[in-house]
């Protein structure tokens, strides 16, 4: 199971969100902004943000660097190692399935991340990401 950091609601969670990080990142770079988002005292949101493996990534010389797969090239096609992203997805898949077993329904489980900030002409989907968040609260009794 990948290594996680991990925000707990003061109450019970009902809700979990997993948030990725983008590449030469951890899973430290998204915990502050949960105390920005506004949300109310009682939410039963529990968070996790996922540490990526540290691979050799391709294009930064080889450099070793969280990274959930080795970008190979970039090019239009984006050459990228497919063993790796599915090696990803089945982690990621791995901490759904443990909030699920923690109890939380299957719509209360989000997962997001946001690797398009550093990308010129790329808007930010932050909004979207903070709104998703509060739609799946409204429909749960912790508001």
């Amino acid at each position: 199971m990948l290594k996680c950091e991990v925000i707990e609601p003061k109450g019970t969670a009902d809700a979990a969100v997993i948030w990725l990080h983008g590449l030469g990142a951890s899973g430290h770079d998204f915990v502050p902004i949960v105390p920005h988002l506004g949300l109310p005292d009682k939410h039963g949101v529990r968070f996790v943000f996922p540490h990526a493996p540290e691979i050799p990534v391709t294009i930064n010389g080889g450099m070793v660097m969280p990274a959930w797969y080795d970008i190979l090239a970039m090019s239009i096609e984006r050459e990228i190692d497919i063993v790796q992203i599915e090696a990803s997805s089945a982690a990621v898949s791995e901490l759904i399935q443990r909030e699920l077993d923690c109890g939380i329904a299957s719509p209360m489980v989000l997962y997001s991340g946001n690797t398009t900030r550093s990308m010129p002409g790329r808007p930010s989907f932050m909004p979207l990401i903070i709104s998703a968040i509060l739609c799946a609260l409204s429909s749960t009794s912790a508001l």
